[in-house]
């Protein structure tokens, strides 16, 4: 399914980088929605993102900014009714009944909305269900209001021709405590302490292990609105239905990855340097995992050790170079490491032996989680 991207109504630091990470990551579009935003402030917006962008964005407002800087498009509303008489570029619109999507066809496209109860806009409820969906004409129409990733198939089979998100689409893909994993084996104890985000690494194993694996992981992962990753198995995120893939540093590239996997599913890529950093997040990851912190039994072929100071420094370049993807330390991670790891900057953890080995995995779940919050 197509993707567009609507901003926030407030401006946010490091909008514009995260405008491009989005088209860069595969998003169709960008529409800028900002009601009580100045020209002015439209035009500084638009000027700090490179030109070759600028067809892949739209406008809900200030249309002769469209005009002045050759933007992609145009969205109509009910502050805005018409495009500017000279416009020669898309043309979309907001609907909000059936009737709407009707006396607009002529237009490139349209987003319908509610579809689902609103997640940025509390109170602005659905009123559309599954039939009168089914007997209406959505080639043209993006799905607006409550749409999350996981919906995007159900939508798909309304026959929507895409899904335009806010909130969830500069949502931080990385929860702060990721376990991984290779058994299902107490898995729900660990979900019972409040982990949201498992990764299966079976590294060893083949593909029809691996499958048969992350099918009895996956219900468990539902059951608690868990993010199930899958280690290394980009071939494998679709057919088993996961939220994504975690690629090592001699794995698939992230850019090839993303070809395959398209916008919609998550990608996380390991780092040991600065440069590693920088490259996965040029290259369209969601999220980073650093490491290893010390030295661990649980994976082959480490990279050099980082320890405190290394995560200080990588991090202190995090910030200098704009780099706004989220950073999970990783590697022989102890419960007394913890308030050490979180003064670095780093946003999470991602641990397997502190929890694997332990005889009550939901306590000491809990304990992470306690510990790191606090």
């Amino acid at each position: 399914m197509k993707l567009i991207a609507i901003t926030t109504p407030e401006f946010r630091q490091g909008e514009d980088l995260a405008i491009c990470r989005l088209l860069d990551c595969g998003w169709n579009r960008v529409h800028i929605r900002k009601p009580e935003a100045t020209a002015s402030q439209i035009s500084d917006l638009i000027e700090n993102i490179p030109r070759k962008y600028y067809q892949f964005i739209s406008l809900h407002d200030h249309f002769q900014l469209a005009v002045k800087y050759g933007l992609g498009g145009v969205h109509l509303n009910r502050r805005n009714p018409l495009p500017p008489s000279i416009w020669k570029g898309l043309v979309s619109r907001s609907c909000h009944t059936i009737e709407e999507i009707d006396s607009f066809s002529n237009l490139d496209y349209l987003t319908l909305s509610p579809i689902y109860d609103s997640i940025s806009k509390p109170g602005y409820k659905s009123h559309f269900n599954s039939e009168i969906l089914k007997n209406t004409n959505l080639k043209n129409v993006y799905a607006l209001g409550g749409v999350t990733f996981s919906q995007l198939s159900e939508l798909e089979k309304l026959g929507f021709m895409g899904a335009a998100m806010l909130s969830q689409a500069w949502k931080t893909r990385m929860e702060t405590l990721q376990y991984i994993t290779h058994t299902d084996n107490d898995l729900e104890s660990v979900l019972q302490g409040g982990c949201r985000w498992v990764q299966l690494r079976m590294k060893e194993a083949t593909d029809l292990q691996f499958t048969d694996m992350a099918e009895r992981i996956l219900p468990l992962c539902r059951k608690y609105n868990a993010t199930l990753i899958l280690d290394d198995r980009v071939n494998l995120v679709d057919s088993i239905g996961a939220d994504g893939v975690h690629i090592g540093k001699n794995d698939m590239p992230v850019k090839e990855a993303r070809k395959i996997l398209g916008p919609s599913k998550i990608i996380g890529a390991t780092a040991n340097t600065e440069e590693d950093l920088l490259s996965a997040y040029e290259s369209g990851a969601d999220y980073i995992g650093l490491g290893p912190f010390r030295f661990t039994t649980t994976k082959k072929g480490l990279s050099p050790i980082l320890g405190i100071e290394r995560y200080k420094s990588i991090m202190e370049y995090r910030k200098r170079h704009g780099i706004s993807i989220p950073v999970a330390a990783i590697g022989g991670i102890l419960l007394e490491d913890l308030p050490d790891l979180r003064q670095t900057g780093v946003d999470g953890i991602a641990v397997s032996g502190l929890i694997l080995n332990s005889t009550d995995k939901e306590k000491t779940t809990k304990e992470i989680i306690r510990l790191w919050k606090n």
